[in-house]
């Protein structure tokens, strides 16, 4: 228990053949598939209709995508896709490889590359009928397609290679938020245990704090550094870390790639320069050790100086132990408090 958490992508043929479908016909299936967000899809329904197909598209598409995080909608793949559809299809699918060079139709190509730069961004991952749409409605020689097949190549490689993935929902509670990201931090120690520091509440011994600490020289300073940032999606979270000195490190001697001398070790029983020492743990780093880390609500000194004193009454060790605030960054001005606190000096 060591890491502790305080929370107060054919020319001329425009349609595929196989795939012609009335735009009422397609519209109706498009709003069948559309999610359950009365607001919206009450408003949707009455003027997806009604679009003039001579004009007006641009201006309605783009002023759909301002509006898709205020409904909800933000993340349906089914609400892309009515989007793509409104625009007419084979009219602007180039006749020559001419047309296709100077970005035929560039306003309308440049709108639904903007779709799907919104899809980009929220993480939704086109299937292969938005690829047929797009074809059918600018050929594959286009900018959309192009966009539309770099997404379909590195989207689903990419979807699972964070070794931290997170719900793409993220609960709206400050202090889950908390966990979330204290955890992605510690995630380096499995034995980490996040622990939720209230009022008059004394948590349990800490004993891999206690054994760091007790390899501390007791005359350093423990330094409480911050705030530092880490991103939930589009949600930030302020932590702090208790960093002491760092651990002596004793490097081998000779030449680490010489084999030779790793026999004569184990013929004759000698003992290296290093076989002695303690191992490092990975909370042990080169710049100091991390004693642990915690998110406030207000991020400010008086919720640090309480965080401090939860720390006292596990480890009556700091209370011996000077702690010096500094707020700024790891290489900021200390910020004195008040020197009559107890174990906290300046």
């Amino acid at each position: 228990v060591l890491m502790r958490c305080v929370l107060a992508a054919h020319f001329g043929e425009g349609v595929h053949p196989h795939k012609k479908m009335k735009s009422k016909q397609r519209r109706r299936q498009i709003r069948s598939r559309l999610p359950l967000k009365r607001p919206f899809r009450t408003r949707w329904t009455s003027i997806i209709d009604g679009i003039p197909r001579s004009g007006g598209v641009i201006e309605f598409i783009e002023t759909a995508l301002t509006h898709m995080d205020n409904y909800g909608v933000h993340r349906d793949l089914e609400v892309y896709k009515s989007l793509i559809d409104i625009m007419p299809k084979g009219r602007y699918v180039p006749d020559n490889l001419i047309q296709a060079a100077f970005h035929h139709y560039a306003k309308h190509q440049d709108c639904i590359v903007k779709v799907l730069d919104q899809m980009e961004r929220n993480s939704v991952i086109p299937d292969e009928e938005v690829g047929e749409m797009i074809t059918n409605i600018f050929s594959i020689y286009s900018s959309p397609m192009k966009k539309y097949s770099r997404m379909a190549y590195w989207m689903p490689k990419f979807k699972n290679a964070s070794p931290w993935p997170l719900p793409f929902d993220l609960p709206r509670d400050n202090v889950e938020l908390a966990k979330l990201a204290i955890e992605r931090i510690t995630s380096v120690d499995r034995f980490t245990k996040i622990s939720v520091y209230e009022a008059e509440e004394i948590p349990e011994d800490v004993q891999v704090q206690q054994r760091l600490l007790s390899h501390l020289p007791k005359d350093k300073a423990l330094f409480v550094e911050g705030g530092f940032r880490v991103w939930l999606h589009k949600t930030m979270v302020t932590y702090f870390i208790l960093r002491g000195e760092p651990s002596q490190r004793i490097l081998p001697q000779g030449d680490p790639d010489d084999v030779e001398s790793d026999f004569k070790l184990w013929m004759h029983g000698e003992r290296d320069s290093t076989s002695l020492t303690r191992p490092l743990s990975v909370h042990e780093q080169e710049d100091g050790t991390i004693l642990a880390v915690c998110a406030t609500g207000t991020s400010s000194k008086d919720s640090l100086l309480s965080w401090i004193r939860f720390l006292q009454r596990e480890n009556p060790e700091i209370e011996n132990i000077p702690i010096l605030f500094t707020l700024t960054s790891p290489l900021g001005p200390v910020i004195p408090l008040d020197s009559e606190a107890k174990g906290i000096k300046t």
